[in-house]
């Protein structure tokens, strides 16, 4: 479980986040399970490269989260049943990209479906509006404005999927990875903005046809996978 080589040594700086990540890493995965035990802090230390502060900062951290607890006198431990407690915001902000845009691959496909399915008019005219406000900005060379209408049509088309649990979710994806986005964005000499694929998703929603939406939908998303 906690062996030399087990952790990578943390180099950014943002070194609690680093810490804190990986470890959860190992209890998502079940690396770490209820009940274990943490190595000390000297341990710890020197498994990831790091001082006591950090250490102790993310300790903090994942105690706060509801996943760890310690027991004076006895070290830290896994809790019997760790249920994290931190808003998902906090959550995503630490995981890596590449994990951040999985797990949103994997809401935006059923929200394709789900909007080709329970749509309206005024979802449509919102859809459409995005997507020529999208074309005009590619057409300028407005890449600020490219990158909000763009994220502006996917949150219609999760607005469509009249799902408030899932367009929550997609909210908050959603700005996790607006920046990263954006910055995908700007560089247009590699970025392919997709734009015949976003025009099947209107239409396929548009049309109804739920297969469809999904299909388009994962080619961008792959597109843009390929991109990070």
């Amino acid at each position: 479980m906690f062996e030399k080589g087990s952790f990578r040594p943390v180099q950014s700086t943002k070194l609690v986040d680093d810490v804190v990540n990986q470890i959860q890493h190992k209890i998502s995965t079940g690396t770490i399970l209820p009940g274990d035990k943490l190595p000390p802090e000297p341990e710890l230390m020197q498994l990831f490269n790091v001082g006591r502060s950090t250490i102790r900062e993310a300790v903090r951290v994942l105690v706060h989260a509801g996943l760890l607890e310690k027991k004076q006198g006895f070290g830290t431990y896994l809790k019997s049943s760790p249920l994290i407690q931190e808003p998902l915001t906090h959550r995503l902000l630490r995981a890596e990209l590449i994990e951040v845009f999985e797990a949103r691959k994997m809401i935006e496909l059923e929200i394709a479906r789900l909007a080709a399915l329970r749509h309206d008019d005024t979802d449509l005219s919102n859809m459409r509006n995005h997507l020529d406000t999208r074309n005009m900005a590619l057409q300028k060379n407005d890449r600020e404005l490219y990158a909000k209408s763009d994220i502006e049509f996917h949150m219609a088309v999760a607005m469509a999927s009249k799902n408030a649990v899932i367009i929550d979710l997609y909210r908050t994806f959603t700005f996790i990875l607006s920046d990263a986005m954006s910055k995908l964005n700007r560089n247009y000499s590699s970025h392919d903005p997709q734009s015949d694929y976003h025009e099947q998703v209107y239409e396929s929603i548009k049309n109804g046809d739920p297969d469809q939406a999904v299909q388009c939908t994962l080619s961008i998303l792959n597109g843009t996978l390929s991109e990070l």
